[in-house]
């Protein structure tokens, strides 16, 4: 019988191209993505390291996920009110809150990118998880690491992984579901005759009041990665949800992103006259958009409704080119669900290597999850039961 044999790799370029992208076909957030995302990271002072794993059978890489170490911080699901109470928590008690920790899955990923070589069948599927896991705890133990954690894990991975990462002690956290928007539509005008009248109408009143925006698509941001970044940093500041070094991008993502994707990475620029409103930046593959990342300028934004405005225009985007879907990821739900997304569910596993905390932590899984403490989600779970 063949062997499977997980080893650890510094880092995602160190895995063959062809390799990796056979294990996770079609993706854009593929093996040049995040070597891109390296290339960033590494010139920057974000407390994350990122590295690969993979799983070889006779000398073929048969399995892959991104990986990244990062001190963690307990009270990182709490926002809000809560969070204030975590932040002050951690002056007092910074080494009891922070966890050195192995990480399946990237922060510059809203799933975790677990991926197989399609040689692979049920069977060989699961031993090829079995050695992640065995993997990762050797590898946790030789770094004193307390946690080990399986970062967002999507329906179609957990669907192999979840009874395996259970029987290995692993805990099942909800994560923060995954916002997407099916785009079966012929045309602006059926989108818009999907909604609810009251949501048609504020759409409508905010696109006549928008003004005079110029909408740009570019694949190459020369000139302008200082104000992208900047955009992005305004953007992230005015959000009250504190996710810690999960979503802080590195100086230099942007302009990395485009150089290694080419078409497969489109910028949409919104500008007022001569200045710079907002950017999303869109990962196209042929049967999904990923709005990755959006940018604006405030108060310039708002008064011009730039956000109903970039939602619409990739919507037409989506039509235009005939792709299904078009996910607008995590955070930020209120106005996702107003326009029509759904939530996809996404998880995290984590199991601590100190045995009574583990148990511990299985016991208040249920409580403990990212989603209870988003106040998007919080306010929508309570309009669907009212």
């Amino acid at each position: 019988m063949s062997v499977f044999t997980a080893r650890i790799v510094g880092s995602v370029a160190e895995v063959d191209a062809v390799a990796w992208d056979a294990c996770l076909p079609g993706e854009a957030e593929c093996h040049a993505y995040y070597c891109a995302c390296e290339e960033a990271a590494a010139s920057s002072g974000i407390g994350l390291r990122m590295a690969a794993i993979v799983v070889e059978r006779d000398e073929e890489v048969v399995a892959v996920a991104p990986l990244f170490r990062l001190s963690y911080r307990l009270d990182t699901p709490l926002q809000g009110r809560l969070r204030g109470l975590g932040d002050a928590l951690f002056r007092r008690l910074p080494g009891l809150l922070t966890l050195k920790a192995l990480c399946v899955g990237s922060p510059y990923g809203e799933r975790c990118h677990l991926g197989f070589s399609p040689r692979l069948d049920a069977a060989a599927r699961a031993a090829a998880i079995q050695a992640l896991i065995q993997g990762l705890q050797r590898q946790a133990a030789a770094e004193k690491a307390q946690l080990i954690v399986w970062k967002d894990l999507a329906p179609g991975e957990e669907q192999y992984a979840a009874a395996l990462l259970g029987e290995a002690g692993f805990a099942r956290l909800a994560s923060l579901p995954v916002a997407v928007l099916d785009v079966p539509f012929p045309d602006e005008a059926a989108y818009l005759a999907a909604l609810s009248p009251a949501t048609r109408k504020d759409i409508r009143r905010k696109l006549a009041k928008a003004g005079n925006v110029r909408i740009e698509f570019r694949h190459d941001i020369a000139g302008l990665e200082a104000e992208i970044d900047a955009l992005y940093e305004s953007t992230r500041g005015q959000s009250g949800l504190d996710y810690g070094d999960l979503e802080v991008l590195p100086p230099g993502y942007f302009a990395a992103v485009s150089r290694a994707l080419g078409d497969r990475a489109v910028f949409a620029l919104y500008w007022i006259g001569n200045e710079l409103g907002a950017f999303n930046l869109l990962l196209v593959e042929a049967d999904r958009v990923i709005d990755k990342f959006l940018g604006m300028r405030y108060p310039l934004a708002r008064e011009h409704n730039l956000y109903a405005v970039s939602w619409m225009a990739n919507v037409r985007f989506c039509i235009e080119r005939g792709i299904g879907l078009f996910q607008s990821g995590q955070t930020a739900y209120a106005s996702k669900l107003r326009f029509g997304s759904r939530l996809v569910a996404s998880a995290v596993h984590v199991r601590h290597r100190n045995t009574p905390l583990q148990w511990a932590l299985r016991r208040l899984s249920p409580w403990v999850g990212f989603d209870r403490f988003d106040p998007d989600l919080a306010e929508w779970a309570k309009r669907k039961a009212a």
